[in-house]
Formats: C-alpha cells, sequence, structure tokens
C-alpha cells in the first residue's frame, strides 16, 4: 500500500462514521436503554489495528454523536464506556484469527462489564434511579446483546475481513 498511515486513518474515519449511523439512526432508544449496531465498526476497528485504536475510535465516536446529535445532556462516563469497550474488542479480537469462543469473550466481557455494570451506574447517576432499579431491563439488554454481537462479529470476521474483502487486506499491526 502506498501509506498505510492515511489507509489507517480513512479506514477509521470510516468505522467511526458508520458507529455514530447505526448508534444514533439505526438504534432502539429508550432512556435507559439502547439496542442497535454501533459495535460492530468498532470491533472490525479491533480486528484490525488493535485496542488503541478501536478504543480511540468508539470515544470519538460517542463524542462526536453526542454533539452532532444529541438524545440527551452529554456524560463523560459513557465516552469511558465507549473507550473501554474499544480496548476490549481490540484485546480479544486483534491479532487472532476470530474464533466463536474469542467473539463470545469479547462480547460476554463488553456486554457484561461495560454495558450493563458501567452503563447501569452512569445511568444511575445521571437519572437518579437506584442502581438495582435499573438493573432488570439491563439484564434483559444483555440477554439479547451476548448470542447477537457474538454472531455477527464472527460473521463479519468471517464473510468480509478473513476473505480480503475489506480494504486494508487484514493486518497485523
Amino acid at each position: 500500500m502506498k501509506n498505510s498511515n492515511t489507509v489507517r486513518l480513512v479506514t477509521i474515519a470510516l468505522m467511526i462514521a458508520m458507529e455514530i449511523i447505526l448508534t444514533r439512526f439505526l438504534s432502539i432508544n429508550t432512556p435507559i436503554l439502547r439496542l442497535g449496531f454501533g459495535f460492530l465498526p468498532i470491533a472490525v476497528t479491533g480486528i484490525l489495528y488493535g485496542p488503541l485504536w478501536a478504543g480511540g475510535a468508539y470515544a470519538i465516536g460517542d463524542i462526536l454523536g453526542a454533539n452532532l446529535f444529541p438524545t440527551g445532556d452529554f456524560f463523560p462516563g459513557f465516552t469511558l464506556t465507549a473507550f473501554l469497550s474499544g480496548l476490549i474488542f481490540g484485546f480479544f479480537l486483534h491479532g487472532h484469527e476470530v474464533t466463536w469462543k474469542r467473539s463470545l469473550l469479547a462480547s460476554c466481557t463488553v456486554v457484561l462489564l461495560c454495558d450493563l455494570l458501567l452503563n447501569t451506574l452512569w445511568l444511575s447517576i445521571l437519572y437518579g434511579n437506584a442502581f438495582i432499579v435499573l438493573l432488570p431491563t439491563r439484564i434483559l439488554k444483555v440477554a439479547f446483546a451476548i448470542p447477537v454481537e457474538t454472531v455477527l462479529i464472527k460473521l463479519t470476521y468471517d464473510r468480509v475481513l478473513a476473505r480480503g474483502h475489506f480494504v486494508p487486506r487484514l493486518q497485523r499491526q
């Protein structure tokens, strides 16, 4: 490739744009719950470029999305959660073949640690509700999100990334 830094920057920018679109426009949103597919471009970023790039991309996507298309007040806790989610995806998925086990481990870790625990904590702080009151609804999201994320990450890897249909080709950097 002519300039791998330029390709990386453009690819990550595209993933950030896709994350914003999938999160802000193609998600089911309620005040305490969001069901969507914004995780997928970040998982792809994690696969291609690793934890720090994926974490940074998710944090930037969260900040841009919150400012360009606000659905409520900006709260930095959600940006921290986004960064940690990207780190986790990159940690589990970069530099390895994405197997069902790796996809499941990444999904479970992100959904349980970030979505269930941290985001529920941020919502309880933001809205003044007790953590335990928010938990039942959030657990339903976890039951839905883990299998969906696991399958979509694995299928995206198998059908697009591993076959070289994505530019740049899967690189280990």
